[in-house]
């Protein structure tokens, strides 16, 4: 288990850029397995949850390759799924390897459809409370799919109709889905990625009614109109896809990493001495500069960078009549949920008190506990409340021990410790690497003093 040793106290300044999108590359890689023709994807970060996921699309008969364009980046692969190993796709290595990572999950979907059986396994991913799987199974339910479980393996084999005579080639195949109108019982982001990437080859038309419309999911559905599927209603949380019968290669790039670019604006505010974020996509970033903006945060706009200034203090807003501001997570437009902890910590340091409020998982607030340690005034109402009395950088964090429990709570308490006195250390860090490219190195670059001890 590899570890973080932070010396606190250090501003930081200068320029950073953030990585592709973690979210995003997880569905488009997986979109790959729709289509046996190559598809070059670019902006692909380097983090340990999308590299496992590339090595399992290895494993079971993907060719990833670097690009072939002149001058291609480092982050630029090409997939090409034509020859799938169909034996090891039903072994029980691969469903182990499949429960380990989280982002698995997204093969049901392109594997259902093109191969017309899938294994699914209770997939890994952070312990944050329950998250479960039901929208992804309604939906494949709807497009006529059949649920056979397994208990002797622990897993669900999920196949098309009559399908299972199909498995022994991939090229003859032709999906026997068909579509349906179905209305979400939530407007699950992997969910949504999952039942689109089965309905593309399913035969008819396909209505999702309260589809997830995050920036993550408009990119899967560019990408895959890209390959020859028929999407419309983008953007919205209505989408109607009318099935094709193939789908053909394209070319696609990621966007950048709104968490991380939240990330480095909570990071700017606590530590920061004047940093700007390149290249943002300030058209994806929905409300998150302005929620920074609520916390008293100068977010300053400039081309597609965004600039933040030291800020010697930043007062949380009030709500109009007065009453305390309140931070909750919602669909998107509305907060991504992934950016609370980071906002947590920067409330730490604010003038002026704030009630978060985590709806969507149970554990995600339990972090806090470190924080208080470290000197934070933090009331923990109940597992999804939290009210955050700001100490107006009147009393600094100390540094301390402690250890990451999930992506987004490690690099909320990487900030913290960037921000508190003396040295802190942050064991679990490959929780952190899972979301976040050699942030070590790129803090470091601004300023910071970030160790890695393995």
């Amino acid at each position: 288990m590899a570890s973080f040793i932070i010396e606190g106290g250090h501003t930081l300044s200068g320029t950073i850029t953030p990585q592709g999108a973690k979210n995003e590359a997880l569905q488009v890689i997986c979109a790959t397995l729709l289509t046996s023709e190559p598809v070059t994807i670019s902006n692909i970060p380097n983090i340990r949850d999308v590299n496992n996921l590339i090595q399992l699309l290895r494993d079971i008969g993907v060719k990833v390759t670097p690009s072939s364009t002149p001058n291609p980046a480092p982050s630029t692969l090409t997939f090409q799924a034509d020859s799938l190993n169909l034996d090891y796709l039903q072994s029980d290595t691969f469903v182990k390897k499949c429960a380990e990572l989280r982002g698995s999950v997204m093969m049901i979907g392109p594997l259902l459809a093109r191969m017309g059986k899938a294994v699914i396994a209770k997939p890994g991913g952070d312990k944050i409370g329950r998250r479960r799987l039901d929208t992804h199974f309604l939906g494949f339910e709807r497009l006529g799919a059949h649920f056979n479980p397994m208990p002797e393996r622990g897993v669900y084999e999920i196949s098309a109709p009559s399908s299972s005579s199909h498995l022994s080639s991939i090229t003859p195949y032709h999906s026997t889905l068909r579509g349906s109108y179905m209305l979400l019982d939530e407007a699950s982001v992997t969910g949504t990625a999952n039942i689109i990437m089965a309905a593309v080859l399913a035969r008819g038309t396909t209505t999702i009614y309260n589809a997830a419309c995050e920036p993550y999911v408009q990119q899967l559905c560019h990408m895959l109109n890209g390959m020859g599927a028929r999407i419309s209603g983008i953007a919205s949380n209505l989408l109607t896809i009318e099935g094709v019968n193939t789908l053909h290669g394209t070319t696609h790039r990621i966007l950048p990493d709104m968490i991380e670019v939240g990330s480095f604006i909570g990071m700017a505010a606590m530590v920061g001495d004047g940093i700007r974020i390149k290249d943002v996509s300030l058209r994806n970033l929905g409300i998150i500069p302005n929620t920074f903006r609520r916390m008293g945060i100068k977010v300053r706009e400039e081309g597609d960078d965004l600039f933040i200034p030291r800020m010697r203090h930043y007062e949380v807003q009030s709500f109009i009549d007065g009453s305390i501001m309140t931070l909750a997570d919602a669909p998107w437009p509305g907060l991504t949920p992934d950016l609370l902890s980071v906002l947590i910590t920067v409330a730490t340091q604010a003038r002026g008190s704030v009630l978060f409020h985590q709806k969507m998982f149970e554990s995600r607030l339990f972090f806090v506990d470190k924080l208080i340690d470290m000197g934070a005034q933090i009331i923990l109402c109940d597992p999804h409340r939290a009210v955050v009395v700001g100490h107006d950088r009147k009393l600094q964090l100390r540094g301390g021990r402690m250890s990451s429990p999930d992506i987004r709570a490690g690099i909320a308490l990487l900030i913290a410790a960037l921000s508190a006195k003396g040295v802190s250390r942050i064991d679990n860090i490959e929780q952190i690497d899972r979301g976040y490219e050699n942030i070590e190195g790129r803090l470091n670059a601004l300023g910071a003093q970030i160790q890695r001890m393995t």
